[in-house]
């Protein structure tokens, strides 16, 4: 199940389907995603798909992890600060936790970021604050900003208070829509209040819904 050859097959096949950044497909090939799903599931845990992790929740599938961890890289400069948005089981905040400074991560339904939390701790990634709030209000310090924001759920309509968290020339990368969901970049021009749109590819991500759940 946790077999060299068994991870090297699914880089492969995030390579086949244009995942091209060296780095992220190494950090994809030794972070151990099956302990991020329940016991019953985790045989399954090095498929390229979406799984269920409880409380109406997925973990991504690996290409989307891959996919948008590398236009987070490929788009901003020096990533010394990044808000994640929607912690769930934490496997996200882990590749990322292994490729930019600090993440910060925000998550809505409190088990799953207790879980998350001890998963990280585990791997001995110790550079991830968390954070029990609503991610649609972004990270909940005033005046926070980040040089790259990363949303693993889909809101209808970018929430105001993520660009307002973007830095000079930050990065959002984010998929937005209801039915029909598109990967969105925006890339902060300079430090104007001016933004660089543009869409990626359809995807399918669980809502961003507002407030918090114990």
């Amino acid at each position: 199940m946790t077999s060299k050859r068994t991870r090297d097959r699914l880089v492969q096949r995030l390579v086949d389907q244009g995942v091209s950044n060296r780095s992220v497909l190494d950090v994809v090939a030794n972070t151990p995603r099956h302990i991020f799903l329940e016991e019953a599931l985790s045989h399954r845990a090095y498929e390229d798909t979406s799984l269920p992790i409880g409380h109406g929740q997925t973990i991504s599938q690996p290409y989307i992890v891959a996919r948008m961890t590398e236009i987070l890289l490929g788009a901003g400069g020096t990533l010394s600060r990044v808000l994640e948005i929607g912690t769930g089981c934490g496997y996200q905040t882990a590749v990322l936790a292994q490729l930019v400074e600090r993440v910060y991560s925000v998550e809505r339904i409190k088990p799953l970021q207790i879980q998350a939390r001890e998963r990280l701790r585990r791997l001995k990634l110790h550079n991830v604050d968390f954070r029990h709030a609503d991610g649609g209000l972004g990270w909940p310090d005033e005046g926070a900003v980040f040089d790259g924001i990363l949303s693993a759920a889909a809101p209808r309509e970018i929430p105001a208070r993520l660009y307002r968290q973007l830095a000079p020339n930050g990065v959002l990368v984010i998929p937005v829509g209801d039915d029909q969901q598109i990967l969105t970049l925006v890339i902060r021009v300079g430090d104007t209040n001016e933004f660089k749109t543009q869409k990626l590819e359809p995807v399918r991500f669980v809502p961003l819904l507002s407030g918090v759940t114990r």
